[in-house]
């Protein structure tokens, strides 16, 4: 064995470092992506932390919670994905028409 490390990409063809290069920079993307969308899912459970002043914020942060729940493995029995399905749209309509009262 030798400690000095191998240039793979030296070995491989055009299309193949292409594709490697490719790779390496979705991932990177993707990585970038996931940072960001980590950040904005904190600073949206920061803001939701505070006290509700409406039933309307109440509303949406049952919803965010919801929403959060139904991607778990306890959310996924059929029965719960429907009702949680209802409860939102539920909510969705309550809201709105207390968006429509002046």
């Amino acid at each position: 064995m030798t400690d000095k490390p191998v240039d793979l990409d030296a070995h491989r063809g055009f299309a193949a470092m292409k594709a490697t290069e490719i790779r390496r920079q979705r991932l990177y993307e993707f990585q970038i992506d996931q940072e960001a969308l980590r950040v904005r899912q904190e600073e949206l459970e920061k803001a939701l932390s505070q006290p509700a002043e409406s039933w309307l914020e109440a509303a949406g942060k049952a919803q965010y919670l919801l929403q959060i729940f139904a991607t778990t493995p306890e959310a996924q029995d059929p029965h719960r994905q429907a009702l949680i399905a209802r409860t939102l749209d539920d909510l969705a309509k309550l809201c709105e028409r207390s968006k429509e009262r002046p």
